[in-house]
């Protein structure tokens, strides 16, 4: 991928930001402090190591490093879009690795939206942690220009495109669809990299579709029940994993309807 001025100028940018080491777990501002005890549940599974980038409640930036347990909850938020995956900013099309927090990003609804928070992972192929499902879309699976050249996501990845045994449900209205639902071993496949791939999510001011390579796809949102299922403990240290959120309710409302996973499952099967 060649390098624009101003692709450059953030790199330079977010390399001084990152002469200064990783913060440590702790609470108040970003991770919560989660020492792990042998009692703790979270002793139980594989990690992963998550890296963030985030706007505080007061403006400045924070940067963090923390391990977690290797649970969809975690890899929902940092496991959609490979290195290299071109983001549509106010300022152009911008490599989701060089987004700095506070960029304005382009949204379906024309309305440009601050980021603030990015987040990001590892996929190390014959880890002893789950391993992820990565996909590649391949150009204009979506219609022409959508995307405009081949991309590669994880797991977390959702697009605003209604699955065709869904489209009377939804009526005239797109859904949020993860694009594992569309892989037809044709133009949507599914990948195993040899080598290890990042992987990133972006979360904005609020939820939105964003403009990825040509297509509409979802920044991040954990979902009304994603936290239903899982132990306070384990709330508690993936939000304190957003230096802005407190609560899931937070996050604020989808800003488009999610098809619903157990039809998906029950299609996919």
């Amino acid at each position: 991928m060649t390098l624009t001025a101003a692709s450059t100028s953030r790199l330079h940018s977010r390399a001084r930001m990152a002469h200064s080491a990783p913060k440590p777990l702790h609470s108040g501002y970003g991770f919560a402090a989660t020492p792990p005890n042998a009692t703790d549940p979270r002793t139980a599974f594989p990690t992963r190591s998550f890296d963030v980038a985030a706007l505080r409640t007061d403006g400045s930036l924070f940067i963090g490093q923390d391990r977690a347990p290797a649970l969809p909850l975690f890899d929902s938020a940092f496991s959609a879009f490979a290195r290299g995956t071109l983001i549509h900013t106010v300022d152009g099309d911008v490599a989701v690795e060089d987004l700095q927090p506070g960029d304005m990003i382009t949204t379906a609804s024309g309305k440009p939206t601050k980021l603030i928070w990015i987040g990001s992972t590892s996929f190390v192929p014959n880890s002893t942690t789950p391993r992820m499902q990565l996909i590649r879309i391949m150009a204009d699976s979506f219609g022409q220009g959508r995307p405009s050249s081949f991309i590669t996501v994880g797991p977390a990845a959702r697009v605003l495109h209604t699955p065709h045994h869904m489209r009377g449900d939804a009526g005239s209205a797109n859904m949020l669809t993860p694009v594992r639902a569309f892989v037809d071993g044709v133009n949507v496949i599914q990948v195993a990299p040899p080598t290890p791939i990042r992987l990133f999510h972006i979360c904005l001011s609020r939820h939105a579709a964003i403009k990825v390579a040509g297509l509409t796809m979802e920044s991040f949102h954990p979902g009304a029940t994603a936290m239903r299922s899982v132990s306070y403990a384990l709330r508690e240290q993936f939000l304190g994993m957003f230096p802005q959120i407190n609560q899931t309710s937070d996050f604020g409302p989808l800003a488009y309807q999610r098809a619903p996973e157990e039809e998906l499952e029950t299609e996919l099967m």
